[in-house]
């Protein structure tokens, strides 16, 4: 009964965020300077006035923003995004043809990141005020403080001009290999440095989250109990200390899996990997409204569903969560 409680008011609240945020983008993207005709008549020459009221006219641009708002909501809630003004596609279709390149790379990121950052957490911990400690907080705060883009571009520096081990730009080959198996691995040395790019930022974070979490666990009674009694220190470290740091590692990781999908757009657009990071990107440069509303739509959905299955793990973790902390 009370998973259903919670069920049914996430879903209220998922809807009403959801709403909220489409009202929102639409306000922020139509309040940018310029718009597709006035792209369009630069790319054609044509930048007399008919053909820029012909345009605005054409795309429903000349009407009042409240009742272009209205329109965009109502569509929106019939599933219906529009269509791109540049190429007369639905937008919907172009989204969904570049969501499964951007899943690919922010998955492989995101655990990678899972992975690898606690695991130098729980090693600068175990080795607090040691060398090792000082390697993994060093190497953390350079990452972390590193832009994404650089660090991008210094591995394609590094690990493709120099050394040549990796393709530097796309997704595949311009001449794919045959056979699946040929093709998988192809796909999976493209992705080695774009994922590498995005995920080491967050493996900085989660390697001082970490840290911090487990220092503080370590100096609870229970931990000190645990020990009295004579308990091996692997045990005590992993069913002890890990288990209870663990939870805001979740809370902070569920909340930023959600922002890699919209959040890929700078790895995406250095590695010319075809996701709707980069699709945003052109999007925005071409004014394509409806495309660009689509893309952080996506992004949206992508966050709150990441945000719910954050708040399931974390209640199957410390089932007190759920129950009002009794």
């Amino acid at each position: 009964m009370r998973i259903l409680v919670f069920l049914a008011g996430w879903l209220v609240k998922a809807a009403l965020i959801l709403l909220a945020i489409v009202v929102l983008n639409f306000c922020l993207v139509r309040l940018a300077p310029g718009d597709v005709a006035t792209v369009l008549a630069g790319e054609s020459g044509a930048a007399d006035p008919e053909f820029l009221a012909r345009t605005r006219a054409e795309f429903g641009l000349d009407r009042p923003l409240p009742a272009q708002l209205a329109t965009y909501v109502g569509n929106v809630l019939s599933l219906d995004l529009g269509v791109s003004y540049r190429t007369r596609r639905p937008v919907a279709d172009m989204v969904l043809e570049r969501l499964p390149a951007t899943l690919l790379l922010t998955g492989a990121a995101f655990l990678f990141a899972l992975v690898v950052g606690p695991a130098l957490g729980v090693l600068a911990a175990v080795r607090a005020r040691r060398p090792a400690d000082s390697i993994v907080t060093v190497a953390a705060l350079v990452f972390y403080a590193m832009p994404i883009f650089w660090v991008g571009l210094l591995f394609i520096l590094f690990f493709s001009v120099t050394l040549g081990w990796l393709p530097p730009f796309g997704m595949r080959s311009l001449i794919p290999p045959s056979g699946d198996l040929a093709r998988a691995i192809d796909v999976a040395r493209h992705l080695v440095l774009p994922a590498l790019t995005l995920g080491l930022f967050y493996v900085a974070i989660y390697a001082r989250l970490t840290r911090g979490a487990m220092l503080e666990t370590a100096g609870l009674d229970y931990v000190k109990t645990a020990r009295a009694k004579g308990l091996p220190e692997w045990r005590v470290v992993t069913a002890h200390i890990l288990r209870n740091a663990m939870l805001p590692i979740i809370t902070f990781a569920g909340l930023q899996a959600g922002h890699l999908v919209g959040g890929a757009i700078v790895a995406e657009t250095v590695f010319a990997w075809p996701g709707i990071g980069r699709l945003a990107f052109d999007a925005l440069l071409q004014r394509d409204y409806n495309l660009l509303l689509a893309v952080f739509l996506a992004s949206a959905v992508a966050v709150v569903l990441f945000n719910f299955v954050t708040d399931l793990l974390l209640r199957i973790a410390d089932p007190r969560i759920g129950s009002g902390g009794r």
